[in-house]
């Protein structure tokens, strides 16, 4: 049975950000925030309770899973994201519906401009 992603639209800008950031890779919260940052432009910055308040949210959807780390050091204490194949979902689904918007509002602002 194919799960309804239209349910978890439209998503927060926080939890577009982070989709976008696990997309590539999976990655630890930190590099979410980095990357986050980045695609910005460093016009949007997640802070620590945003990213995981976020991150258990999409976790428990079923958006976002926790993956096995087998570093060593340092780095076996953090903890790695990625995607689902339903966090895939909405997430292209997203994009579709962003797309859309902005093509709409492209058409209305032109529109308005050759009537001024």
């Amino acid at each position: 049975m194919k799960q309804d992603v239209g349910r978890f639209l439209p998503l927060s800008p926080a939890a577009l950000h982070i989709l976008l950031s696990l997309a590539g890779e999976e990655r630890h919260g930190y590099a979410i925030m980095q990357d986050v940052a980045r695609q910005s432009n460093g016009r949007y910055k997640l802070g620590p309770g945003t990213l995981y308040d976020n991150l258990q949210k999409l976790m428990k959807e079923r958006i976002v899973e926790e993956t096995e780390n087998f570093s060593t050091g340092a780095e076996s204490r953090r903890r790695y994201y990625r995607l689902t194949k339903l966090g895939r979902a909405v997430l292209s689904t997203e994009i579709a519906r962003l797309e859309e918007a902005i093509r709409e509002a492209k058409l209305h602002l032109g529109f308005q401009r050759s009537a001024l």
